[in-house]
């Protein structure tokens, strides 16, 4: 667990130590909009051994959506499917694709988090709401980040269930799972557009925090035709690492650059 007075140590004669504005404790979920989320959970199982562990949709009272919460480890990833063609969910998969949609993290005050981030800049996407069910409460608030991409902050100290109300457990073990030895999310890299990686980096300093733990230039990250620009963004306690890339000449179309042209 981190500490939610988190700072960076101070040198001897310099600068104080700065006080982490916004503690974070991890990665709590990745969530993906997919076109068939059983089917997507289903090779998740086999392929990668994650273990379905909870599941929302039409059983559990929820209609517009199905989403099945794998876990290995550490690692929770959510798959979520729309249920009607004329849901948002629906028109981010005709313009993307499957994708992720939310690189959740998991705080000790998501309310705080939201006002701290949106003070300094960020755009909120939805304000503190707390949900319930029998288990206890969760509180979430989220804002935006590049693309149709969001941060959700998640408050969880006050729920006991095995995801998030709405949520229904699914008993063990999984008979399909064989974990690989996956332990925990070690960075989630954000491709933005030509131009655009120090914009993202200013944007990570200034709206959450974020220091920058490494950088990587073509030199570093290029093949005879293809290279791209990477800084690696990181958070106080460094348990979470982002790195922005953007793309860079090269004798062919950047890896980055195609990324972005197929997934809009």
């Amino acid at each position: 667990m981190a500490d939610r007075t988190s700072t960076r140590p101070g040198v001897r004669g310099g600068p104080p130590a700065v006080a982490d504005f916004l503690p974070i404790n991890g990665t709590d979920y990745i969530e993906f909009y997919v076109g068939n989320a059983k089917q997507s959970a289903y090779f998740y199982r086999t392929a990668f051994g994650f273990s379905l562990v909870a599941y929302s949709g039409l059983e559990t009272g929820v209609r517009d959506r199905a989403s099945y919460v794998l876990q290995q480890d550490k690692i929770r990833l959510v798959l979520t499917t729309p249920l009607t063609p004329d849901h948002p969910i629906t028109g981010h998969i005709g313009r993307h694709g499957d994708g992720v949609k939310d690189l959740a993290l998991w705080v000790d005050d998501a309310g705080a988090a939201f006002r701290e981030t949106t003070r300094r800049g960020a755009r909120g996407v939805m304000e503190p709401t707390v949900f319930r069910d029998d288990d206890g409460e969760v509180r979430k608030s989220s804002i935006a980040i590049y693309g149709d991409t969001v941060h959700t902050f998640v408050e969880r100290k006050n729920y006991r269930g095995v995801f998030l109300p709405g949520f229904r457990p699914v008993p063990g073990p999984d008979p399909l799972a064989r974990g690989v030895g996956l332990k925990y999310v070690d960075h989630c890299v954000g491709n933005v557009e030509l131009g655009s990686m120090n914009r993202w980096v200013e944007f990570y300093m200034k709206v959450m925090g974020f220091r920058m733990f490494k950088h990587f230039d073509d030199d570093d990250i290029s093949t005879e035709y293809s290279a791209l620009m990477s800084k690696v963004m990181t958070n106080g306690n460094e348990r979470i690492k982002f790195p922005i890339n953007e793309p860079a000449p090269g004798r062919r179309k950047s890896q980055i650059e195609e990324y972005l042209e197929y997934y809009r």
